[in-house]
C-alpha cells in the first residue's frame, strides 16, 4: 500500500480509497478540486501498487493498514473520507473500526450487503480473464478498458497495476467485498452520503444504501438515474464534485 500526498500546510483531512482494478489517479479532478481547502491522502489498496507488487488479503487488513499509516502522521481526525466500490467498502470498515473520528463519510457504490456465491465465483472468472487478457495486451480487452471502464488516460496507470495483479489477491478481493458484514453502531458520529446508479450490478449498491439509511436515518442518499457503477464519478467528475460539495456545504 502507499498514500500519496497533497499537503500544504495545516488544514483539515480528506482521504480518497479508489476502486477495484482501478488506480489511484482517478481522483485526480477531485485532488486537484480540493487539495488547495484539504490535505488530500489519496490511497493506493495492495495490489493496486504500481511501483511494486503488492497482495491484498482483506477489506479490513486494507482498512487497518489505512488507520496505521493516518495515525502514524499525527492524523487522529479525517474531516472527509470518500470511497469508491472496493475502497467504499474499505472506507466503510473505517467508519465503523472507529479509531480515527470520520465528520463526513462519502461512499459511491460500496458493495455492503452479502452476494450469493455464484456470483461471487461468476466475478472472480470475470476478472481473473480481465487481468490475464490485459497482461497480454488483447486488443479487445483494452479498448472495452477505455469505453465501458476507465478513460484512455488511465490505460498506462491500470496495465501497470494489472501486469503486478495476481490471482490470489483478485480472489481475495472479491471474497473480502461480497462477503456482507454486520452494520453496527459507530463511535464516529459522522454526515454520511451514499451515492449510487441504476445500471446493472448497481442493484447491490442500491441495496446497501437503503442499509445504510436503515441503520443511520440521517444518511442522505443520491441517485444518479441511468449511470452506471461509479460512472458518474469517473467519467463527469465535475457532476460528482458538484455532488459532494452540496453535502459538504449544507
Amino acid at each position: 500500500m502507499l498514500i500519496h500526498e497533497f499537503v500544504s500546510g495545516n488544514k483539515p483531512v480528506m482521504v480518497l480509497i479508489h476502486g477495484v482494478l482501478t488506480p489511484w489517479q482517478v481522483w485526480m479532478p477531485q485532488i486537484e478540486f480540493y487539495k488547495n481547502r484539504y490535505n488530500v491522502y489519496a490511497v493506493s489498496l495492495n495490489a493496486h501498487t504500481e511501483e511494486k507488487r503488492s497482495e491484498f488479503i482483506s477489506v479490513c487488513a486494507e482498512a487497518k493498514d489505512i488507520i496505521r499509516r493516518l495515525k502514524e502522521r499525527g492524523i487522529q481526525v479525517v474531516d472527509v473520507l470518500c470511497g469508491i466500490s472496493l475502497g467504499g467498502k474499505i472506507a466503510h470498515e473505517i467508519w465503523k473500526n472507529g479509531k480515527i473520528e470520520v465528520l463526513n463519510l462519502v461512499l459511491d457504490g460500496a458493495p455492503l450487503v452479502k452476494c450469493p456465491k455464484f456470483a461471487v465465483r461468476i466475478m472472480i472468472s470475470n476478472y481473473k480473464s480481465i487481468i490475464h487478457r490485459s497482461k497480454r495486451r488483447e486488443a479487445k480487452v483494452i479498448e472495452n478498458y477505455k469505453r465501458y471502464f476507465l478513460p484512455e488516460k488511465y490505460l498506462e496507470s491500470y496495465l501497470k497495476i494489472a501486469d503486478r495483479m495476481s490471482d490470489a489477491s483478485i480472489e481475495n478481493m472479491v471474497n473480502s467485498v461480497f462477503a456482507g458484514g454486520e452494520l453496527r453502531t459507530s463511535a464516529n458520529k459522522s454526515r454520511i452520503l451514499f451515492i449510487h446508479g441504476t445500471k446493472a450490478n448497481e442493484v447491490l449498491s442500491k441495496k446497501s444504501a437503503r442499509l445504510m439509511k436503515k441503520y443511520y436515518p440521517e444518511t442522505r442518499i443520491v441517485c444518479f438515474n441511468g449511470c452506471a457503477h461509479c460512472y458518474t464519478m469517473i467519467y463527469q467528475p465535475e457532476q460528482w464534485i458538484e455532488c459532494v460539495e452540496k453535502f459538504l456545504q449544507e
